[in-house]
């Protein structure tokens, strides 16, 4: 089969490691062309095989799954990820969102929906667990509530979105210009702009509003 989904699976427990191996490879969509059973090697791993997927497990030793999935958007790698959990939190549900995974699985429910997800994302879809539909529910409801009552927030252009989600992150204007490759007088300009819309006004106050909303501006993108 040509264009196999090329993939690395990451578990510190080597029973279920084995286990996803079997399932993996018994599906000749997919071609499996690493494991690593910790977080730096997952890292060094994806980094220099740069598959299609990597599937993380949460719990891994050095550097959680989370903390990989960030250090490979660092990388500016085109790998999607897949999180394969025993967790129902719900903060680590967001904060995986947040990071632009786009798949979560429980690993209760891996046997039944593991291949339907690694198809799903190798698509460019999202999958999570029907069990954890809720999470994207409420996550839904906290945005028509923003919107709500910050209905300015659809007139904000694309380019004044991505500013204001740096903003989220932290970034300053130094670091927003260099990452868009626009000048620092520009950012500030964005800045001015979307602080008119929001009607924010004080020092901080648009920091203050992005950090306060950050994961609901990320689910209005």
């Amino acid at each position: 089969m040509q264009n196999k989904i090329r993939m690395v699976i990451v578990d510190d427990h080597p029973l279920f490691r084995e286990g996803l191996r079997q399932v993996i490879q018994s599906d000749v969509r997919f071609d499996l062309v690493g494991e690593a059973d910790q977080g730096k090697a997952a890292v060094e791993l994806i980094v220099r095989t740069k598959p299609d997927l990597a599937v993380l497990d949460i719990l891994l030793p050095f550097m959680d799954g989370l903390e990989v999935a960030a250090a490979l958007q660092e990388h500016q790698l085109l790998t999607r990820v897949v999180i394969l959990t025993m967790s129902r939190d719900q903060q680590v549900f967001n904060r995986a969102l947040n990071l632009g995974i786009q798949g979560y699985v429980l690993k209760e429910n891996a046997v039944a929906e593991i291949v339907n997800c690694l198809i799903a994302v190798a698509a460019g879809n999202a999958y999570v667990s029907p069990t954890l539909s809720g999470y994207l529910l409420q996550r839904r409801n906290r945005a028509e509530v923003l919107v709500r009552n910050q209905p300015a927030l659809q007139d904000l252009t694309m380019a004044e979105r991505r500013i204001l989600m740096r903003i989220a992150e932290k970034k300053t204007t130094r670091e927003i210009a260099t990452e868009l490759v626009i000048s620092p007088r520009t950012v500030e300009a964005h800045r001015a702009k979307i602080c008119s819309k929001l009607s924010l006004r004080g020092n901080n106050s648009l920091l203050r509003f992005a950090l306060e909303n950050k994961s609901t501006l990320l689910d209005l993108n």
